[in-house]
């Protein structure tokens, strides 16, 4: 009995020695590598209620702008691998799949509204669709208002709501801008983003409306690899329409272009120093967040992005999903699941379904959100009123097909040598197109 009471004794001092020093088992924390580096000081609040609310720590790291695939591939190889990433459509899951853990029980899959809009197939689920989203080209009532109201204005629109095609865009556009001075714009479009990293507006979401109708044109199949290896970029011309507005009608000289960012289009958009800028619905909280933002809430709305091209007339804005959140099968089983609680936390929970809608402003993909979780930011609001619209085909994310990064970046210092006069249009497609084709048979 004494040398059992001894023992305790000593169990017990070692136990203390350990508490003491700080030496006891904490939890790990789920390692999260976020896509989104605008959204960055939400999930720093995120992660303070996760662990408030279940003990469990969450590391947030969030990739700079245009610099995710090169962040991934440092992180994912070292011990600390993140436990949750992000992939970019079917061929970000080309490039991360043997990275990717089998989703197909866990419950943030299953409460998935549509389970088709997964990345899967008959081995398993491999990424899971965080959020719908829509974009378009962004404009400020209050500005488009005070021009129609002007006498002596070129125009017989009576509404932005009356543009149905590119024709219309462009003559409202021209006429604006003679007017600017009037208007008290500096251009009717912010600056045209072609600094490095800055330029994916073009590269993809402009670029989508083009390669949309080619694939449509064509009746192409966009899941099968072998229907895209090439394309024509039959649309160019009209792409270079729309562009040639965006770039002589702006804030900013075309030859100036190549130092803008995105977070400098959204500023001047907010100080109300232009009327439209092109961006996604996830552009709200760089609106609001401007000091001294002049845009209200009820002016803000979204139109879609004419090309001219046949059948625009019913077409509405660009609406789909390319981001994934995959987990990382290389890690221990305990953080594959503790990264699937997380994630099913966030989309289930009160709190953090707050979160999603409120400060996020995600529109769901989730059967956990009701009418009443929808966010309310007037970006959102106009995404969802779109969706709803009838006789409208609203534009498929089809440059989730995009070859690769490489090619946007091709793609991207054409443009910008376009914008600045040292090469032709044909110069810049056909880079658009060589581009495409060299990675695609890679």
């Amino acid at each position: 009995m004494k040398k059992i009471i001894a023992l305790l004794l000593v169990l017990v001092s070692v136990s203390q020695l350990l508490i003491g020093c700080g030496c006891q088992k904490k939890t790990d924390a789920i390692y999260y590598l976020n896509f989104k580096p605008e959204i960055a000081s939400v999930y720093t609040k995120i992660a303070q209620d996760y662990e408030k609310e279940t003990g469990i720590p969450l590391r947030v790291v969030s990739a700079a702008s245009g610099t995710y695939e090169q962040t991934l591939k440092s992180e994912i190889a070292k011990k600390d691998a993140p436990a949750i990433f992000q992939f970019n459509g079917p061929v970000g899951y080309r490039s991360w799949k043997s990275y990717c853990a089998n989703l197909a029980d866990t419950d943030i899959y299953k409460h998935l509204n549509d389970n088709s809009i997964a990345m899967k197939d008959d081995n398993g689920v491999w990424g899971i669709p965080y959020v719908v989203e829509g974009y378009g080209i962004i404009y400020n009532k209050a500005i488009t208002d005070a021009y129609l109201a002007l006498p002596n204005r070129n125009t017989t629109i009576t509404s932005m709501d009356d543009i149905r095609s590119f024709a219309q865009f462009k003559s409202v556009v021209e006429d604006m801008s003679a007017n600017k001075a009037a208007l008290g714009i500096d251009g009717v479009f912010a600056s045209t983003s072609l600094k490095p990293g800055e330029e994916w507006r073009w590269t993809t979401h402009l670029a989508n409306v083009a390669l949309h109708y080619e694939f449509e044109k064509n009746n192409v199949d966009i899941t099968d690899p072998s229907q895209i290896k090439e394309v024509s970029f039959m649309y160019g011309d009209n792409f270079k329409q729309l562009f040639d507005l965006y770039i002589n009608h702006s804030t900013t000289d075309p030859k100036l272009l190549g130092s803008k960012q995105v977070s400098d289009s959204m500023s001047e958009f907010a100080l109300g120093k232009c009327a439209m800028v092109q961006n996604g619905n996830w552009a709200w909280s760089q609106i609001k967040d401007i000091q001294g933002n002049t845009v209200k809430e009820n002016d803000i709305r979204m139109m879609p992005i004419f090309l001219g091209i046949e059948g625009e007339n019913n077409q509405g804005i660009c609406i789909g999903t390319e981001n994934y959140l995959a987990i990382n099968n290389k890690l221990p089983e305990e953080k594959q699941k503790a990264a699937a609680d997380f994630l099913y936390w966030l989309y289930s929970s009160d709190t953090g379904k707050s979160y999603v809608s409120n400060d996020l402003n995600f529109i769901s993909p989730f059967d956990t959100f009701d009418v009443a979780d929808r966010p309310n930011d007037p970006l959102s609001k106009e995404v969802m009123t779109w969706m709803d619209k009838e006789n409208t085909e609203n534009i498929a994310w089809d440059f989730v097909v995009f070859p690769s990064q490489s090619f946007k970046d091709d793609f991207a210092s054409a443009l910008l040598q376009y914008a600045q006069g040292t090469m032709t249009w044909s110069q810049a497609k056909q880079v658009f197109i060589d581009s495409w084709k060299a990675e695609s048979s890679k």
